[in-house]
């Protein structure tokens, strides 16, 4: 799925780089851009709450990831904190 502000043929060669590229450079790839949207998500539970700890940030930042249900399962004893 192309991205809306990205043109047909900026888009074919992204995926063009992408496919030149060794599995490992891929997976290191795709590594970085997950690290970088949990930061984000991260920059906007703090933004939003600016009271909370660090590790206040984090669990809203793991419940927003995980959604609502999975977050409950697998972190019953921890607070629910609005992300």
């Amino acid at each position: 799925m192309r991205a809306r502000d990205t043109s047909v043929e900026a888009d074919a060669v992204q995926i063009d780089a992408y496919r030149r590229m060794t599995p490992g450079a891929r997976l290191r790839v795709a590594l970085e851009l997950t690290e970088l949207s949990r930061r984000l998500v991260a920059a906007g539970v703090r933004r939003r709450h600016p009271e909370y700890t660090d590790e206040q940030v984090r669990l809203a930042t793991i419940r927003l990831w995980l959604g609502e249900e999975l977050y409950r399962q697998a972190y019953a004893g921890c607070a629910e904190l609005a992300p």
